[in-house]
């Protein structure tokens, strides 16, 4: 299988460690947080399963080696990822409302692009600040 040949038992997975020297230990950290039984509760495991997104078909798409690849997983173990979300997110929610002061209103299709870049920024911002924070708790769950 594709998926299986990049998750080896010989090739160690390599850990990060945190600013203070102390190894980040995600999968320890997912289950001190109970985050599949929040998730199984919350029925995201159903809905995943209804769109056709199971643990089988994962390992066949081999999304855990590509997320590894574009570095999803590491950037997860890295401290400074929390901070940059955070960075990002505030960056986005000022934008929005930046644009819609600055461009003017003068036809339809300035107030379409001040509308799109209001929601963009704000769903933007609102998941990175999420995710800034969902990552903060997973790394320090110990």
């Amino acid at each position: 299988m594709q998926g299986s040949a990049a998750i080896s038992p010989s090739k160690p997975v390599p850990r990060k460690t945190a600013s203070n020297g102390q190894t980040v230990k995600l999968l320890s950290n997912v289950e001190k947080l109970r985050l599949l039984t929040k998730a199984e509760k919350a029925g995201l495991l159903s809905l995943a399963e209804s769109l056709g997104l199971s643990l089988s078909s994962v390992e066949r798409l081999g999304l855990l080696s590509k997320a590894e690849e574009l570095g999803v997983l590491s950037a997860i173990t890295d401290q400074s990822t929390p901070s940059a979300l955070l960075t990002l997110s505030l960056v986005l929610l000022v934008l929005g409302p930046a644009f819609v002061y600055l461009v003017p209103e003068e036809n339809a299709l300035e107030v379409v692009l001040q509308v799109v870049v209001a929601a963009v920024s704000v769903v933007g911002g609102s998941a990175a600040f999420a995710a800034s924070n969902f990552v903060s708790n997973l790394q320090r769950a110990s």
